[in-house]
């Protein structure tokens, strides 16, 4: 706290603001040439810290993170702005006035919801986060907009709030967890609070089983530029009514069902005209991370025509280029059974030295793969390995440009 409380400081402030943007190779002389300006060692060290993570920041938070706060454990667990965005349109379109961020460690939703004109107080048990959450909201110019209580959430009394949001961490002393029991709060405890408070949101993490998830709420699985960030789990009247929900940014375009199409879609060979000699439709598509996390792929399929690959593959076909901004769509060239001969002797035939290889149901390692080819060649190719109607396949495919 000491380091942190010297940086807000005008002395500090004015250390931080002369730092030259962040080197490795040369930190270590900055920080000496501030030390024989005479600065205190300990507000040397924090501005330092500070300069490196803002560094890191820039690629979550772009050109705001030179005017942020940071922690180690901060900035990795804060939301990315375009996520915390979609969440305080959430409250806002449910006509929500006040909200408890709870877990609002460094401020990430806490900008949001003050920025949108929330009525807002961020809550969280370790004194330095709420100390950095308070100088960020400073920083920001919110401060008479949004406040910061130092307490434990599940201490917290929900009585009369009207509304609620809570990121429970997901990170303990081994790195982060996948059980949502081990959630500080646990995800029991994110329930009750949800009882409590009809009005609620959680942020969790994208892996949470679908099994857990309680019904009547609505989880939506957000991607920012291709990368899973969560899913997101609303109650009351910040669900939209339906039971899933897949999320795209920054394009915004969303999907949703309860997982129960897949039925509904054909699976394996037989696309009939416009298919490969493999008898799949010559354009494969790959669903964004989201849309399978949320189990939505045949929701994106079925409108396009298209016919899984296998019953358990997230890839599905189509005859016809039928664009959706919701995969990423290749055109289908080759169509072979796995074998290591058959797909070096293909491939060296075509004088393929680089091979990006993507794959979805097989346990064969790119790089062994790689390896074990030995291709010279000059020429760029990219190949799927994944099951076709329960039988290992190799695709050739020639990606699509958007």
């Amino acid at each position: 706290m000491g380091g942190l409380r010297a940086l807000l400081t005008p002395e500090g402030r004015r250390v931080l603001a002369s730092l030259p943007p962040y080197d490795a190779a040369t930190a270590l002389g900055v920080g000496a040439a501030l030390r024989r300006e005479g600065h205190d060692e300990t507000l040397v060290a924090t501005a330092m810290t500070q300069a490196r993570l803002r560094a890191r920041g820039r690629a979550k938070f772009g050109d705001l993170a030179g005017r942020l706060l940071f922690t180690v454990d901060g900035l990795q667990q804060a939301t990315r702005p375009s996520v915390a965005a979609l969440h305080a349109g959430r409250y806002l379109g449910a006509g929500v006035g006040d909200v408890l961020d709870l877990c609002c460690g460094i401020g990430g939703d806490l900008w949001a919801l003050a920025t949108a004109g929330l009525a807002v107080t961020g809550v969280d048990r370790d004194p330095l986060t709420c100390a950095v959450a308070e100088a960020n909201l400073a920083a920001l110019g919110l401060a008479g907009r949004a406040g910061v209580r130092c307490a434990d959430v599940v201490d917290v009394d929900l009585a009369g709030a009207g509304a609620l949001f809570v990121d429970p961490a997901r990170r303990g002393s081994r790195g982060r967890t996948f059980d949502p029991r081990a959630y500080s709060p646990p995800f029991d405890a994110v329930l009750a609070m949800a009882g409590a408070v009809a009005a609620t949101g959680a942020k969790l993490a994208p892996g949470i089983p679908h099994g857990v998830l309680p019904a009547g709420a609505e989880a939506e699985w957000v991607s920012d530029g291709g990368d899973v960030v969560e899913c997101g789990l609303w109650f009351g009247p910040l669900a939209g009514g339906v039971a899933r929900r897949a999320t795209l940014l920054p394009a915004g375009v969303t999907v949703t069902g309860d997982g129960t199409r897949r039925a509904a879609v054909g699976v394996g060979t037989g696309a009939g005209a416009g298919s490969t000699d493999g008898g799949i439709g010559r354009w494969l598509h790959e669903p964004d991370g989201a849309v399978i996390r949320a189990g939505l792929v045949a929701e994106v399929a079925e409108p396009l025509g298209g016919v899984l690959l296998d019953p358990t593959i997230a890839y599905f076909t189509t005859a016809a280029p039928v664009p959706s901004p919701f995969t990423t769509a290749y055109e289908v060239t080759d169509v072979l059974p796995f074998g290591l001969k058959r797909l070096r002797t293909l491939l060296r035939s075509r004088g393929v030295g680089t091979l990006t290889v993507k794959k979805r149901g097989t346990a064969v390692a790119p790089e062994v793969l790689r390896r074990q080819l030995r291709l010279s060649g000059d020429a760029e190719a990219t190949i799927v390995l994944t099951r076709v109607a329960g039988r290992q396949t190799v695709l050739v495919v020639t990606p699509v440009r958007p």
